[in-house]
């Protein structure tokens, strides 16, 4: 469960973002949340977030973030990859992450907070890239550090502090001895690799490493432009001998969601990397197999594929981030998904789903918290961002659950709107073609 995701100095936030998925001291919707015990504490997280804001304010950004620190966790370093791996080209070129405003050298700084197989892990994470699309830099790692359940267990910067690892007996190596890790790490720093992947791993407790750095790879799903996802069902060994197979979960899904042809299916053919999916349609008594892309509409195509991913998230209990997740779904199935993940009797391992959008529909007090509505607005020292209960209930700006969301955010009660008028643009150019 993801609980607090902050950076600095990404793009366009030049300055803090805090992220929050830790619930405000507000009554809206309390059924919705996720609550978890942790030594004998109540850890209380939200299931959903949505994002709004103008084109270019940031929203992408924040997914980014998340997308980059993910990258750099599951890679163990801070170079660049060989060769592109996703479609946010940040991701393997850490270059195009510094704010493109920045006159100096400034840090780039990350800081997550997660609970996961009933830790509470806090990682933090500091480095240096240069100016925006510095090529030559020669980039390092200033700090990193890492919190177990409120305790450091260590500490990283131009020295190693380590911390209170005996509050972790239970996971420490077999053998482990303190004085003579620490004695071997200091002198093995790697200014470009995290001390997380490597000696911490091997010296300290490969136990904890695994939880976390499995958490990152399961269970923090992060999908940039959701328009590029293609999926490829897993294939069990008694299906392997039909011609075709047909899943049951997502054809049933995709008719509630509006199917043209009769089922959805896919070749069994192993030779390709991805499997594309397959309209059965049944014309004038004959039955017809064409590609669905060909057949179906590029609302349903996006579904089929993003379907299986939201399916395995709940099932999981991960957090699941998703750039434009509504881009072409109609909106009452989004809603629908989003009451999913409210509701605890489905969402009994505690799934969260967090998405950008345009769509002010989900504006709606009867659908999210107000601490899960987030806005990004752009100023000239670069984007921020906020939610809709950082504006408290009290003033003339105050904000209560009643009040019609959608209506006061179109009036710019809220911010992270832009007018836009393109009538003078196309007043000149007819004047210009009455001329011709």
């Amino acid at each position: 469960m993801l609980l607090e995701f902050k950076m600095k100095n990404f793009k366009s936030f030049k300055e803090e973002l805090d992220f929050k998925m830790i619930p405000s001291q507000i009554k809206d919707l309390e059924y919705s949340l996720i609550c978890k015990i942790v030594n004998g504490k109540k850890i209380s997280g939200l299931s959903s977030a949505t994002i709004y804001g103008p084109n270019s304010a940031g929203k992408t950004n924040i997914i980014g973030g998340m997308d980059v620190l993910r990258s750099i966790i599951l890679k163990g370093n801070i170079r660049n990859n060989e060769k592109m791996t996703t479609p946010d080209a940040a991701v393997d070129r850490l270059e195009l992450i510094p704010n493109i405003e920045s006159e100096s050298d400034e840090p780039v700084s990350f800081y997550i907070k997660f609970l996961t197989q009933g830790i509470i892990v806090e990682y933090k994470l500091s480095v240096l890239l240069g100016k925006f699309a510095d090529l030559e830099y020669d980039r390092k790692i200033i700090s990193e550090e890492l919190i177990i359940n409120n305790t450091m267990i260590y500490m990283r910067d131009n020295d190693l502090t380590i911390g209170k690892v005996n509050n972790i007996n239970e996971f420490l190596i077999e053998n482990f001895s303190k004085d003579t890790a620490e004695k071997i790490s200091k002198t093995n720093l790697d200014s470009k690799e995290l001390f997380f992947n490597g000696m911490f791993k091997s010296l300290y407790s490969k136990k904890i490493f695994d939880i976390i750095y499995e958490w990152f790879r399961d269970d923090f799903k992060i999908v940039y432009h959701a328009d590029m996802i293609h999926f490829s069902p897993v294939i069990s060994s008694e299906n392997k001998e039909k011609k075709y197979y047909i899943d049951k979960s997502l054809n049933k899904a995709i008719k509630d969601f509006g199917l043209t042809s009769k089922q959805i299916a896919y070749p069994m053919n192993g030779d390709k990397d991805a499997i594309e999916p397959l309209s059965m349609i049944e014309s004038k008594g004959k039955n017809v197999i064409l590609p669905a892309e060909f057949f179906e509409s590029f609302g349903t195509i996006r579904f089929l594929n993003i379907f299986p991913i939201i399916l395995m998230t709940i099932i999981k209990g991960s957090t699941l981030v998703i750039d434009e997740l509504d881009a072409s779904i109609h909106p009452m199935a989004i809603m629908n998904i989003i009451n999913i993940f409210h509701n605890d009797e489905i969402n009994k391992n505690g799934a969260q789903l967090i998405f950008n959008t345009h769509n002010p529909i989900f504006l709606n007090n009867a659908l999210l918290r107000r601490d899960e509505i987030k806005f990004v607005e752009k100023e000239d020292k670069g984007s921020i961002q906020y939610s809709l209960s950082d504006f408290g209930t009290n003033g003339s700006n105050g904000v209560r659950n009643t009040e019609d969301y959608m209506k006061n955010y179109f009036v710019n009660k809220y911010g992270a709107i832009k007018d836009i008028d393109f009538s003078d643009i196309f007043t000149e150019k007819m004047r210009k073609e009455d001329k011709n």
